[in-house]
């Protein structure tokens, strides 16, 4: 009698323990989201930081001419496999309560396509495979979209997209500010610093130059705290963007100034394709909230300040050896695309390229090279000839400028076809959302997208980091691959 009694009561008990360990989970889920969320809010304010950190922490542990210490460069990818780590447990938990529903294995055509793009770079790569170019071409083509796909299929809290913005603006002026005030800063400053004493050039095994010039102007084109001129002025678009939204909704004197503040500084980076991508942003949101009068405005100075520009500093656009490479490259590699249809391997294009070739440099006929004589590693061409160094022929990296393109030339046709259908996808569907996310954030990260997308044109606009890993990290919070009820 009292064994079924107390059969009974533990009966009776089981639902009761049942309970509590869903609740201990639940709460330890919720626990880790938002360590997790902190986690990757502390990322995001660090990122623009790297160059400078990486340049700064090399002299003050190894001195002066040093390369990039090894232990300082990997901090950003230790801290996002620590996210990545525990985004998989907290699906595992997830996965582990009884009832509740996970899609982790459910996939939406972005998914698919990104799926895809891996297989394929993996068939391809191993016909011909080179294993440094293949580490190298996959940390800058699929470590974001691989980030990407796992992030998107955990729950972003509303909490941390406001966090987001507060830190994008906040670092954002910072970094602007500081940028600006460079432009007056002596040279030896940043070699006191730790940064080179060259300019314009990047050296894979020396220090970062703190600088370039605007070719034979001579005017310096800055970079604030990150690795060069067009790095920053994309990254600086995720702030433009955020003031720009604001203002259209409220405008006020403290975001005009912002406003201005991130606008000077992309203008002071001489990055022709920020120009582009920061007018494009203005212009689509003046559509998109119908100021019609203010839009024919901002086209109209614009159009005066171009005109202006090629009467009085017409070097400032007209830059020849920039102009000659932004032509000429796309076309080699299209040349090259036709050549090699199925592709030549991740690494063998953009900027994995730099990573694994000679270090050059290309003038044209009359530009002055007599300063290279005292760096004699250094490969120098002037217009297709090599005159620098003479004992043995360089391997320059292969750039085409276009980062459409050179996914193309690294996966071929078919690649080039699935990398455009997802960012087609991503535009379209990060656009309807932000119907949904009203606020500033789902605006934030549509404009910021599709600005460093029509950059894409021009550059390789995704190989920095800062901007690579911050956009898709926002991307992840805007287009989760579930429905609320599968977080719940």
């Amino acid at each position: 009698m009292k064994n079924k009694e107390l059969g009974i009561m533990n009966n009776d008990r089981y639902p009761f323990f049942i309970i509590l360990s869903s609740s201990f989970i639940l709460n330890s889920m919720f626990a880790l989201q938002r360590y997790r969320e902190h986690v990757t809010l502390f990322l995001i304010a660090l990122l623009p930081f790297h160059a400078f950190l990486v340049t700064v922490g090399t002299k003050w542990m190894e001195g002066p001419n040093h390369a990039p210490a090894g232990m300082l460069v990997l901090w950003k990818e230790t801290l996002l496999g620590t996210i990545l780590l525990m985004v998989l447990v907290e699906l595992a938990k997830r996965l582990a309560i009884s009832g509740q529903r996970l899609a982790f294995f459910t996939m939406d055509w972005i998914d698919g396509c990104i799926i895809a793009l891996l297989v394929l770079a993996v068939i391809v790569s191993s016909f011909e495979l080179r294993v440094t170019s293949f580490v190298y071409g996959f940390k800058y083509d699929f470590i974001p979209l691989i980030m990407f796909l796992i992030l998107r299929r955990v729950e972003w809290t509303q909490e941390f997209r406001d966090l987001a913005i507060k830190i994008i603006t906040i670092v954002g002026g910072i970094i602007a500010a500081y940028g600006i005030i460079s432009f007056f800063l002596p040279g030896s400053f940043f070699t006191w610093l730790g940064y080179s004493d060259l300019h314009s050039l990047y050296i894979p095994n020396g220090p970062l130059a703190a600088f370039q010039h605007l070719e034979s102007l001579g005017i310096r084109r800055i970079q604030s705290v990150m690795s060069g001129p067009n790095q920053l002025g994309l990254w600086l678009l995720l702030p433009f963007s955020v003031g720009c939204v604001m203002w259209v909704k409220k405008p006020t004197f403290g975001w005009t100034l912002f406003i201005l503040l991130t606008g000077f500084a992309i203008d002071l980076t001489f990055s022709r394709a920020a120009w582009i991508a920061a007018s494009v942003i203005m212009i689509v949101l003046l559509i998109r909230y119908r100021y019609y009068k203010l839009l024919g405005g901002f086209i109209t100075i614009g159009i005066l300040a171009v005109i202006m520009t090629l009467i009085f500093l017409p070097s400032i656009l007209l830059r020849a050896t920039s102009n000659r490479e932004h032509f000429a490259r796309p076309v080699v590699a299209l040349q090259t695309m036709i050549a090699h249809p199925f592709g030549l391997g991740l690494g063998s294009a953009g900027p994995a390229t730099n990573r694994t070739s000679d270090a050059c440099v290309h003038l044209s006929q009359g530009d002055d090279a007599s300063w290279a004589k005292d760096h004699p590693n250094l490969c120098v061409y002037i217009d297709d000839e090599q005159v620098q160094p003479a004992d043995r022929t360089c391997i320059c990296p292969f750039l085409p400028e276009n980062w459409y393109i050179q996914m193309g030339v690294e996966l071929g046709w078919l690649g080039f076809t699935l990398y455009l259908l997802l960012i087609g996808l991503i535009t379209r569907t990060s656009y309807l959302a932000t119907s949904k996310f009203r606020s500033i954030f789902g605006q934030l990260t549509f404009m910021s997208f599709l600005g460093i997308s029509i950059a894409a044109l021009f550059l390789h606009a995704w190989e920095d980091s800062a901007i690579a890993y911050t956009v898709w990290i926002l991307l992840a919070a805007l287009l989760p691959s579930k429905k609320e009820e599968d977080f719940r």
